[in-house]
């Protein structure tokens, strides 16, 4: 790597850890991402490791490390915390110049993330007391149709007439797909239903947040293109989805490592 200096990046969150490790152009060199399990500063010690592994250098090459998330205090190598808010923002705005808005749906939160024309936070709103709208919503209700959760982004585009998830309760919502079951409802139907509920449910915050295009989604979420097609028909605008969407606030950590450095 030529001498040049690197810096990192890891958000702890509830359900994921995410690292990645970039070089003084903000290039990514390595990345990675695991489940946090019940040791927070385990989890982002060995994320960190393996997205330096990936990255080709040693775990202590980072000139400056930043971490955020839900974790961000428990990580041993951190140069300092940053919130989640702060580095979704930075991530966002570097992979998308013309963001002017965040949609973050994680395993355990989601986030709407009012950007201004410089890419600064003007405000947000958060989900962060109930699994509806997450991605432990698809978690269980996957587990109840018994399909893979990877499988349900496939299955949600091919549903033809999407059913009606009332409940914004995950609890109630299985009641209500056990009787879309019942009735022997298409499950690709009651896939795309529940898409379109956790739409409906992102775009509360939206709504309460202000956001306006152009949109960019974050998290683990973001890869279904189910969810990502429900919410682009309730914005009326189509969202950008970036390459990795559940290291973007990782990335950004690691922008605002090297931006800590570049001023110090």
């Amino acid at each position: 790597m030529s001498g040049d200096r690197l810096y990192a990046g890891v958000d702890v969150g509830s359900a994921t850890a995410k690292a990645v490790w970039i070089n003084s152009a903000g290039e990514t060199l390595g990345s990675s991402v695991i489940p946090s399990g019940g040791n927070l500063a385990d989890a982002a010690t060995r994320c960190l490791r393996l997205a330096a592994e990936r990255a080709g250098c040693a775990p202590d090459a980072a000139a400056c490390i930043v971490a955020t998330g839900y974790g961000r205090e428990r990580v041993p190598e951190r140069s300092r915390a940053v919130t989640e808010i702060t580095c979704h923002a930075r991530g966002a705005r570097a992979l998308f110049s013309e963001a002017r808005c965040v949609i973050d749906i994680g395993g355990q939160d989601s986030k709407a993330i009012a950007l201004d024309d410089q890419g600064r936070v003007l405000r947000f709103e958060m989900n962060d007391k109930c699994a509806a709208g997450t991605g432990r919503f698809l978690e269980v209700m996957a587990h109840l149709l018994e399909i893979d959760l990877d499988d349900l982004s496939r299955r949600a585009l091919a549903g033809t007439s999407p059913v009606a998830i009332s409940s914004t309760c995950t609890v109630f919502a299985e009641s209500e797909v056990i009787s879309h079951l019942a009735q022997n409802q298409p499950v690709d139907d009651i896939v795309a239903g529940l898409c379109r509920s956790i739409a409906s449910r992102v775009y509360g915050l939206v709504s309460r947040a202000r956001l306006t295009p152009p949109a960019i989604m974050t998290g683990g979420v973001a890869r279904n293109q189910g969810v990502v097609k429900a919410m682009e028909a309730l914005l009326g605008s189509p969202i950008h989805v970036p390459e990795s969407p559940q290291t973007v606030g990782a990335y950004g950590a690691a922008l605002i490592a090297r931006d800590d450095n570049a001023s110090s």
